[in-house]
C-alpha cells in the first residue's frame, strides 16, 4: 500500500535522539527516505538502524549545526544521496544552564546556546531552502518551544534562542510563500526526553511542580511531538505557513 511520503526526502538534525529520533522514524514510517543528522554518531547511526530494522530508508550524517561548512555539507550529502530534499526538521537543540538569571549568566554559555539553537537553525534554513528553491518547492518544521513564547527567568539565553526561532520561521514564511515552501515551527511542552533528565535529577518535587504547570498533568511522548511535524509537512497543512504549532498538554492555557 502506498505511503504519502512514499518518493519524498526528508532530513532531521538532532534525530540521534528524543524528539529528533521521533521525528525521522515517524517520517520513515509515512515513507519518505530519511537523512539522519547529528553530533553524535553513536546515537545518529542508532536511528538509522531502528529505522531500517522497520523496513525504512535512512542516511547518517555527522554534522555541528553551529558551522556553516558542516551545514553545507549535510544539505549536498542528502541531495546527493537521495537525489532531492522535500521536508526538514531543523530540530538539533540544547539547553544549557537551568535556574540562572541574565546577571549571572556566563558570557560562553549564552552564545553556545545561541550557537546551537539559533543560528544551527538559520543555517540549515540557509542551504535547505536553497535546494528547495532549485527544486521548486518543500516544507520547514524548525522546533521552538513554549518558551519561545513565553519566558522563564531562569533560562534567558534558550528563551532568547526559542524566541528567535519563531521570528526567523515567520521571516523565512514571508519570503518564500509564493515559491511553493512553507516554513513552520513547533513548540513542545515539557517532553519525556534526555534534555530533561537534569530536570528530573532535582527530585520529586520537580517532576511534580512539572507536572502541575502541565493541565493534562503528564509530560508528552517525544512521538507526539513528531506526528504535528509530519502535519505540518503534509498536503493537510497545505495553507499553512509561519504558524508556531503549540503542542504542551495545555501548558500555555494555564
Amino acid at each position: 500500500m502506498a505511503k504519502p511520503f512514499d518518493g519524498k526526502v526528508a532530513l532531521v538534525t538532532g534525530a540521534g535522539s528524543g524528539i529528533g529520533r521521533a521525528i525521522a522514524h515517524a517520517f520513515a514510517g509515512e515513507g519518505a527516505s530519511v537523512v539522519v543528522a547529528d553530533i553524535s554518531a553513536e546515537g545518529g547511526e542508532e536511528t538509522v538502524r531502528l529505522i531500517e530494522k522497520e523496513g525504512g530508508r535512512a542516511t547518517f550524517v555527522a554534522t555541528d549545526v553551529s558551522q556553516q561548512v558542516s551545514v553545507e555539507a549535510l544539505v549536498a550529502a542528502a541531495v546527493d544521496t537521495y537525489g532531492r530534499l522535500d521536508y526538514a526538521s531543523n530540530n538539533a537543540g540544547i539547553g544549557g544552564e537551568r535556574q540562572t538569571h541574565a546577571a549571572d549568566s556566563r558570557i560562553e554559555v549564552f552564545d553556545r546556546i545561541l550557537a546551537v539553537n539559533l543560528r544551527g537553525v538559520f543555517l540549515c534554513m540557509k542551504y535547505e531552502l536553497q535546494q528547495m528553491l532549485e527544486q521548486g518547492g518543500g516544507a520547514i518544521v524548525n522546533t521552538s518551544s513554549t518558551m519561545g513564547l513565553v519566558a522563564h527567568p531562569g533560562c534567558p539565553a534558550y528563551a532568547a534562542s526559542k524566541h528567535g526561532i519563531i521570528g526567523l520561521t515567520k521571516s523565512a514564511a514571508l519570503a518564500y510563500a509564493k515559491k511553493d515552501i512553507r516554513v513552520n515551527a513547533v513548540c513542545p511542552g515539557n517532553t519525556d526526553t534526555g534534555m530533561l533528565e537534569p530536570v528530573k535529577a532535582g527530585g520529586a518535587w520537580v517532576v511534580e511542580a512539572l507536572l502541575e504547570s502541565t493541565p493534562m498533568r503528564r509530560m508528552a511522548d517525544p512521538m507526539e511531538i513528531a506526528q504535528a511535524v509530519i502535519w505540518l509537512c503534509s498536503d493537510a497543512a497545505s495553507f499553512c505557513t509561519g504558524h508556531s504549532l503549540v503542542v504542551d498538554g495545555g501548558f500555555l492555557a494555564h
